[in-house]
């Protein structure tokens, strides 16, 4: 009986509806008008989208179990062996550096703008490192692994990328003055929408959502940024507000005319657990085997993905650069 309570635990973990539940069997319904009672209701929003994304597409005979197979399966080998570690980490980081913070902010209306600014700022940070430094990249690949996008990549992730991502995000916020309570109801608004824009054509087909994609980044800007295609790569950094990915000129709409290609630019089995969990951290590890000297083998691993002793580099920006040239030549 224990392993059916232990299944069923996690099913309402996954789901979302454990507070809901102890709500219902208490009675006690005051709570769902305080922040907490709020956030309990916004949480299973998620998880079910993803079963309504997935009963949908077997109603239109567009459901491949490959699409979900490697996700699922990472999101469960991750309840093992990750669950407390990004708690810990965040915690860490806000004992540390709230400390030696110049400032801080109060929970008001002003400082949660700024203080979602700040955390943009922050997530842009780490999402350009995870791109740009090939140690990072081997981690956060297996999340852009997938070929196709459904609100199930949410939960691909390697899992040593939620602690290292949080320790930037949180050290900057706090550093910054954000306040705890207000980071942590900026995480969860964060995350809500950071899931919600997975949205795959079963439930959203135009992921722009009308005038929305003129002010915020919609499930259209992020499939950009899952993308393959050379105009694609590297962009649309930040979750919600499009503010940084503007500043540093990685702002990437979509275009009609160039048709969405997701997964990595190397030769992989998307079906494959062990080749989307560790496939980059082998190749990493090949590449410094063969790295003549101290010097290139450590180059390796902070230099971006795609960079070669020899020269014959293979970075996003070379491949945009080449492709553009291509384009260029073929519009003469």
């Amino acid at each position: 009986m224990a392993i059916f309570h232990t299944l069923y635990q996690e099913v309402i973990s996954f789901l979302g509806i454990g507070n809901l539940l102890e709500l219902y069997r208490t009675g006690n319904y005051s709570s769902l008008l305080t922040l907490n009672g709020i956030l309990w209701v916004i949480s299973p929003v998620i998880p079910f989208l993803l079963l309504i994304e997935v009963a949908r597409a077997l109603i239109y005979k567009r459901f491949k179990i490959e699409d979900y197979k490697i996700p699922f399966l990472i999101f469960v080998l991750n309840r093992f062996i990750s669950r407390f570690i990004s708690i810990a980490a965040i915690a860490f980081c806000i004992g540390v550096f709230e400390k030696i913070a110049p400032f801080q902010t109060t929970f008001t209306w002003y400082w949660f703008i700024y203080g979602y600014v700040v955390w943009e700022f922050a997530h842009f940070i780490y999402h350009y490192l995870g791109h740009k430094v090939r140690i990072f990249w081997c981690l956060h690949s297996t999340h852009h692994a997938p070929v196709a996008m459904n609100l199930s990549v949410t939960y691909a992730h390697f899992f040593l990328e939620a602690p290292y991502a949080d320790v930037i995000r949180t050290s900057i916020c706090i550093l910054a003055g954000v306040n705890p309570p207000m980071l942590f109801l900026i995480m969860f608004i964060d995350g809500t929408w950071g899931a919600f824009i997975h949205v795959g054509e079963n439930i959203l087909p135009d992921g722009r959502m009308g005038f929305l994609n003129r002010i915020i980044l919609t499930p259209s800007y992020h499939r950009v940024h899952h993308a393959k295609n050379p105009e694609y790569m590297d962009t649309n950094f930040c979750n919600l507000l499009n503010i940084w990915d503007k500043v540093f000129g990685t702002f990437q709409p979509e275009k009609k005319e160039v048709s969405i290609q997701y997964g990595i630019t190397r030769e992989m089995d998307p079906g494959n657990l062990l080749d989307v969990y560790f496939g980059e951290l082998y190749c990493l590890w090949k590449d410094i085997r063969r790295a003549p000297g101290i010097v290139n083998k450590l180059l390796y691993i902070v230099m971006p993905p795609g960079w070669s002793h020899t020269g014959d580099h293979k970075t996003a920006k070379v491949v945009k650069k080449a492709y553009r040239e291509e384009m260029s030549a073929a519009a003469v």
